[in-house]
């Protein structure tokens, strides 16, 4: 639940994002509480253990991809090249299932638009894919995307816990103009984001559709037959072909295999042949 709990009272996150979409700094009553990242304010650093996560929330929800995804980003958390310009920006944060536990190794495949408001669609220029620590951690180091007709800043994302389906959403950043007439900006993936010297920080945390038990993160169970030359602890490379379950598939993104990633259970690493 986003705006009360069962009790009627007001949750600690709705209150951050009303002050965030205000482009305001979070109230000093919020202050003291275990801070998610999402909730990091000016002086603040990053806390020492995984933080807590949601307050009861909803999982993190989903937006539309848009015309300009693709496939087979490379492997690499941080977007800058050679020649680069624009605003520094880091974003980092945690992923956690429904019982707010962190899951290691989730699939986050990033793309934005260039400083100009545009789109490589010929190449990967701001376009990569990372995996979550055994924290459930993700750093992105990249830039301030710039702004294009219709539409806020924001960045693309894709997410997926292994085993799992992949949730397509957008993050957005607090006290733009654009948010108010955006049609598609939704505050509830609202980033905190700060300056730094310069540059920005951002952080939020992906709350996935993962059921979790009290217990350290089950291994999902494979689906499909067993069987074919899909090996876990393998690396793959864009375009290598295996067998699983008597059907072949062709690999989208390079990443070391594990269990619960079997082709039939990642549409993001695996295509049919």
């Amino acid at each position: 639940m986003d705006h009360e709990t069962s009790t009627g009272h007001v949750t600690r996150k709705t209150v951050l994002r009303a002050a965030l979409a205000a482009g305001m700094a979070a109230p000093a009553v919020l202050m003291g509480v275990p801070a998610l990242a999402r909730t990091l304010t000016a002086g603040e650093t990053a806390p020492a253990l995984t933080p807590e996560c949601d307050d009861g929330d909803d999982p993190t929800p989903p937006q539309t991809e848009g015309p300009y995804f693709k496939p087979n980003s490379p492997l690499r958390s941080s977007l800058l090249e050679a020649g680069t310009t624009g605003v520094r920006l880091t974003v980092s944060g945690y992923v956690f299932g429904l019982a707010c536990r962190p899951i290691s190794g989730v699939l986050l495949d990033f793309w934005q638009a260039d400083v100009n408001g545009a789109y490589d669609n010929t190449g990967f220029r701001f376009r990569g894919h990372q995996f979550t620590d055994a924290a459930g951690a993700f750093k992105l180091t990249t830039i301030v995307p710039g702004l294009y007709p219709g539409r806020t800043r924001h960045l693309h994302v894709k997410v997926q816990a292994p085993g799992r389906p992949v949730l397509t959403t957008q993050l957005y950043f607090p006290g733009e103009p654009r948010n108010n007439t955006d049609t598609i900006f939704d505050p509830r993936l609202l980033m905190t984001v700060r300056d730094a010297g310069g540059a920005r920080e951002a952080a939020f945390d992906f709350v996935l559709n993962v059921p979790q038990d009290p217990g350290p993160t089950p291994t999902p169970t494979p689906t499909g037959v067993p069987g074919g030359t899909w090996a876990a602890g393998t690396g793959y490379r864009a375009g290598d072909s295996v067998t699983y379950g008597g059907l072949g598939y062709v690999c989208l993104q390079a990443h070391t295999a594990q269990a619960g990633w079997e082709p039939p259970n990642v549409p993001a690493l695996w295509r049919t042949a």
